[in-house]
């Protein structure tokens, strides 16, 4: 059955009367709304203030965001209409966390402790990390990540992506060194400004397929990042899985493009780290990246329980919902949901087959095991 990364969410879901909420406010122009939360319209690329005269857009091309900061992190412009980010918050702890996004923004890159946004906000450390995250879903150390990454990315498409561009645009979006770049590329989930709304609309992806000891692999890409990666048997298939994804994208074979993300892919099939040049280009809620980050944090050749996935966030009943965030990755492998197991070490789901699972964590902790007596016996003697 064809899983899909986009979810519906149930009527009794208090998400879901949240937005439903704001839809209303924005069809009514609610003024009491202000500073609450923005709408961003995805065909537009624009962000607005619920009382916004301009046109409403349809139900379907709108997202909601707390702070002005969040859309903009995902590639939205404020509306020259109704300037959205001057309006100020409606709550103070809202406005404590957009203090404390602008002043990790006005950093540029440049490391900022969270005792010093502390002291911009008012509030204590222990009471901003907390706050922060229950506002933007991740912690502020995140959310800096995030920016480096996007200002990483800006310099590169700006100056061109040889690795001396490369190295020099590490240090300027404030990596402390290339190898600070290349140890975090591969886990920044979902932060690309990605260009398309629901079921792929107005994105242009390509894909190439290629064999590897999974059987076939097809990796589809927009111009930002990865987006599908997919194993089967079957060329015809695996084409017709990314079709059901992005039903609303324009796709088409492109080798060239997809060359080189999938040397990387085929080398991190092999057993090593994953490159800076492999972003990501996928959509994910607040809880979806927490989970995938979980996932990414899992060393290679170990597992994790879903329930001790679900306690490492802080939702120790969580473990369904975890299992739901791992069966919705589109990017298996980068994201790797397979070292997800049962609590009876059972091996659970797997979108593209338990043999491949099960072969994939054989050969992830054969190759680590294998690195590591390596390593070892480098230590002990060196020469």
């Amino acid at each position: 059955m064809m899983m899909t990364a986009m979810t519906t969410t149930p009527a009794s879901d208090p998400a879901a009367h949240d937005r439903d909420a704001r839809w209303q406010a924005v069809l009514t122009r609610d003024a009491g709304a202000e500073g609450a939360f923005v709408y961003a319209v995805k065909t537009t690329v624009i962000y607005c203030r619920p009382s916004c005269a301009s046109r409403k857009p349809a139900r379907g091309n709108v997202d909601f965001y707390p702070l002005p900061e969040l859309a903009e992190r995902r590639g939205f412009r404020a509306c020259k209409r109704c300037r959205p980010a001057d309006a100020p918050a409606a709550d103070p702890k809202i406005e404590a966390v957009r203090k404390a996004c602008r002043a990790i923004d006005a950093g540029e890159g440049a490391p900022v402790s969270l005792d010093a946004l502390a002291d911009a906000t008012g509030f204590s450390p222990t009471h901003l990390q907390r706050v922060f995250k229950a506002v933007t879903g991740v912690s502020p150390r995140e959310y800096a990540e995030t920016r480096r990454m996007d200002r990483f990315r800006q310099t590169v498409r700006e100056d061109g992506p040889d690795h001396a561009n490369v190295a020099g645009a590490a240090y300027e979006a404030g990596f402390g060194s290339s190898s600070r770049l290349y140890e975090r590329a591969h886990a920044h989930l979902g932060m690309t400004p990605a260009s398309y709304g629901r079921g792929g609309a107005g994105a242009r992806m390509g894909y190439a397929l290629a064999d590897c000891f999974l059987g076939r692999m097809l990796v589809s890409a927009t111009e930002h990042g990865i987006s599908f990666l997919g194993f089967g048997g079957d060329d015809a298939a695996l084409i017709e899985d990314l079709r059901a994804e992005f039903p609303a994208a324009e796709i088409a074979r492109d080798d060239a493009l997809l060359g080189r993300w999938l040397d990387g892919v085929l080398q991190v099939l092999s057993g090593k780290e994953p490159h800076a040049d492999l972003p990501l280009d996928v959509r994910a809620t607040a809880f979806q990246r927490q989970v995938w980050q979980a996932l990414i944090d899992i060393p290679r050749g170990q597992t994790r329980t879903y329930s001790e996935i679900a306690v490492m966030l802080d939702r120790p009943k969580g473990q369904r919902a975890v299992g739901r965030a791992c069966a919705t990755n589109p990017v298996s492998l980068l994201i790797p949901c397979h070292r997800a197991i049962r609590e009876d070490g059972g091996l659970g789901g797997y979108r593209w087959g338990l043999p491949r699972k099960e072969k994939l964590l054989g050969t992830e902790k054969s190759t680590s095991s294998s690195v590591g007596k390596k390593r070892a016996a480098v230590a002990k003697d060196p020469s």
